[in-house]
């Protein structure tokens, strides 16, 4: 009884909280009511709660080595300066050219059928009786009859594509030289605004003479695109469905 009742509380209490958290959403929504979403203000992404500087494991250090008499510069793509992004607070462009698409089906089929019958052909002179004393002695002394079936299929259908252009900022400059990037636009359309975030690690030798990269070469890529404004709005289920599906074991 007591751990039902837990059980009952500890949903009511998280009803209680999602309702809460819900109605102060719900009057700032009342108060944006005609208003256009507002777009998210610059800021500096090192100093964003949760950000951790990035840690990858790195080469030993080897001393560096210089050409005598020399006017070129090893990994420089211009004679006189190198025009790509190299230090923190550089700016290069990403390109986001992500295309996936798959199909993938499987189909699994088992099946398994048992039976075990044992018993004692003349139990204690079965035979020489007769009548209702012959039918209570018995015939068989085990029969256990076991079939299982199982058929399991599972199919994946997926196409994405995605194609722009984002303009990301050096955040830090790992010690074997490689960069850690992000970038962030937002496009406002009416009252729907449209979110593309890049972040990731690239080498310097992978940016392009015009400073631009492929985000296919960009290590621990991580590449959002979504929106929010009154059709995002729309799209979503209510909070009270979302707590119900959290909750709900059925």
């Amino acid at each position: 009884m007591s751990r039902k009742f837990n059980r009952v509380l500890l949903t009511a209490t998280a009803l209680a909280a999602a309702t809460l958290a819900s109605g102060c959403s719900g009057i700032n929504r009342l108060a944006a009511i005609g208003e256009r979403p507002a777009l998210t203000a610059i800021e500096n992404p090192t100093t964003q709660p949760g950000y951790k500087p990035v840690q990858m494991p790195m080469p030993r250090a080897e001393p560096a080595s210089y050409n005598a008499n020399s006017l070129w510069r090893n990994g420089s793509r211009a004679f006189f300066k190198d025009q790509r992004a190299h230090q923190v607070g550089d700016i290069l462009t990403v390109t986001v050219n992500f295309t996936d698409k798959a199909n993938i089906a499987n189909e699994t089929q088992r099946s398994r059928t048992n039976k075990e019958d044992s018993g004692i052909t003349d139990f204690a002179g079965s035979k020489l009786l007769t009548g209702t004393a012959a039918s209570v002695l018995p015939g068989r002394l085990l029969t256990v009859d076991s079939t299982a079936a199982s058929d399991g299929k599972g199919s994946v259908q997926r196409q994405e594509a995605l194609q722009t252009s984002v303009a990301a900022v050096v955040t830090q400059v790992l010690p074997n030289g490689n960069l850690v990037v992000e970038g962030k636009q937002e496009i406002r359309v009416n009252y729907e605004v449209r979110e593309l975030i890049v972040a990731g690690i690239v080498r310097p030798e992978d940016i392009q003479s015009d400073n631009t990269i492929d985000s296919s070469k960009i290590a621990q890529a991580r590449i959002a695109y979504g929106g929010r404004g009154q059709i995002s709005d729309v799209q979503q289920p209510r909070y009270g469905q979302q707590v119900l599906d959290v909750l709900l074991p059925f």
